[in-house]
């Protein structure tokens, strides 16, 4: 589960950090009410959790209320790598003298917990370890062992930061809130990007993250009521696939994937990555699939703008070949197709029946997945 960016802010400020002031509105009228009781100059931020929110404009600056409300009306109903911005994070603006970068991780090769830290900061740590990766410091923590004095003492001096001052004190608080918050949280991660020293020598978390482990919401009931009240970084596909009962992930190519088993599905994605394709999704429909969660599965795809070749890649055990098939031809019927192609690839129970099914409708067939993926991807660049 992702923390919206007021959500993880405000678990810092639970563990005595001090954040910017700010507010959630959710109109634009809200937005001017909170900027003029701020005062400007404000910064609006859209409330969706993915990375690049200011390249795609969903993050602005205002200096009147009024300015405030117009920047508003364009950022609401946004839509940023498929998410629709519903929320808007008002926030007093900081003048900022430096920026840095520190996020904890879970490094799952030694088991331990890992802190990222770089005196540079407000870029992906990507891109920081491209550029300048002695910049970066890791710091390992022992689970069994806890955050201890020297561990933060590192982190704190490689910011760059004297001990004894009150910037140290102000930092040293933070590394502590952030451990703190990846355990008692049970996050996969707890960053902050930028972390910055403002004009008047304060150290303060300008943008937060946190991820938790959604195998632990059970032990966070207020996280799994949010979570059930706003969906947050599932697209309206994934939430409909989800209410149908089939597994649908989101990617970002345009050769839409079905297959049965997730084993299959992956491998059938790493397929059309190999000839040169780019799928745009996971979906697997599961073992003994009825034609009714076919024919949505398909519909699903059809009716994806960024789609424009759907591949099916089916070996039937349990799932019949002749249910995918009329599923198939019940998603085309309903839809007219959509001008889209689609290319399959179907073995195992009632093949052949399936296949005289789909040959009915000029459905390109195809022996092996690697003959089918190849033409899906050829498709695809047509």
């Amino acid at each position: 589960m992702k923390l919206h960016e007021y959500e993880a802010k405000e678990s810092f400020s639970k563990y005595g950090v001090r954040i910017p002031p700010g507010r959630v509105a959710t109109t634009p009228e809200e937005v001017r009410r909170i900027a003029s009781e701020l005062g400007p100059p404000v910064v609006l931020k859209a409330q969706v959790v993915v990375a690049g929110r200011g390249k795609a404009g969903g993050i602005k600056t205002a200096n009147t209320p009024e300015e405030a409300y117009e920047f508003s009306q364009k950022m609401f109903g946004m839509n940023i790598k498929g998410l629709a911005v519903k929320k808007i994070y008002v926030t007093k603006y900081v003048e900022v003298s430096r920026e840095m970068y520190l996020s904890l991780i879970i490094d799952r090769a030694t088991r331990r917990y890992l802190f990222l830290v770089s005196p540079i900061g407000g870029v992906d740590i990507e891109e920081i370890a491209k550029t300048a990766p002695e910049k970066i410091k890791r710091v390992y923590v022992d689970p069994f062992v806890g955050l201890r004095d020297y561990h933060v003492r590192a982190i704190v001096s490689w910011l760059g930061f004297q001990q004894g001052t009150p910037q140290w004190q102000q930092a040293a608080s933070i590394v502590n809130a952030m451990y703190r918050i990846m355990v008692d949280y049970d996050a996969e991660l707890v960053e902050s990007n930028p972390l910055a020293l403002t004009k008047d020598g304060d150290v303060i978390p300008l943008d937060a993250r946190v991820i938790v482990d959604d195998n632990s919401l059970y032990r966070h009931p207020d996280l799994e009521k949010a979570l059930e009240e706003d969906p947050r970084d599932v697209t309206e596909f994934e939430a409909y696939a989800k209410k149908i009962g089939f597994h649908y992930v989101e990617l970002d190519g345009d050769i839409g994937i079905i297959g049965n088993g997730a084993g299959l599905t992956m491998s059938t994605m790493d397929l059309v990555y190999h000839f040169g394709g780019r799928p745009a999704n996971f979906l697997d429909i599961g073992g003994g699939a009825s034609r009714e969660v076919v024919r949505e599965a398909v519909k699903v795809l059809l009716n994806h703008p960024r789609v424009k070749v759907i591949f099916i890649n089916i070996f039937g055990g349990i799932t019949r070949a002749d249910e995918v098939a009329w599923g198939v031809r019940d998603a085309l019927a309903q839809t007219g197709g959509a001008g889209k192609n689609i290319v399959v690839r179907m073995k195992g129970t009632n093949e052949e029946l399936g296949k005289a099914i789909l040959a009915e409708v000029g459905i390109p067939l195809f022996e092996s997945a690697e003959e089918a993926a190849k033409k899906a991807v050829e498709l695809a660049g047509a």
